[in-house]
């Protein structure tokens, strides 16, 4: 059975950016998989950060998200995803959101959570992995 893989931010951030090859060809190789997953808190994300740093035109970030669209599978959350994602933040001390991006994933049955801004290998509730794909660069 192949692993469900979701998506952090970050990721998607270093495949849009020019400024570091290495990170982004890593990050390339990971939006392959079939069985890929981001969440609409990671679009947001994504948006703001390509209005704010990347500084594209509302006509590039459409296009990028009309991309997304057809390229992942969304996964949504409701209240109860956030009120896991509390729970989540008290028992790993991770940060709010990142604790709602590892609710999610483990609502859609994700196994590994690909992340650079979180434990890498860590596990949670032994279920989901988190991996940082660029621990060696």
């Amino acid at each position: 059975m192949l692993d469900k893989i979701f998506l952090d931010t970050n990721i998607l951030l270093y495949a849009y950016s020019e400024d570091e090859v290495d990170k982004q060809s890593i990050a390339l190789k990971h939006l392959e998989g079939t069985d890929v997953i981001i969440s609409k808190q990671v679009i947001n994300e994504l948006t703001n950060i390509l209005f704010k740093k990347f500084k594209l035109s509302a006509e590039e970030i459409e296009d990028a998200l009309l991309e997304l669209d057809t390229v992942f599978s969304i996964a949504d959350f409701d209240i109860s995803t956030q009120i896991k994602a509390v729970r989540i933040k008290e028992k790993y001390h991770l940060q709010f959101y990142d604790s709602l991006i590892v609710a999610t994933a483990l609502e859609n049955k994700c196994t590994i959570l690909l992340s650079e801004d979180m434990h890498h290998n860590q596990v949670i509730d032994g279920k989901l992995t988190i991996v940082n794909p660029f621990v060696n660069v």
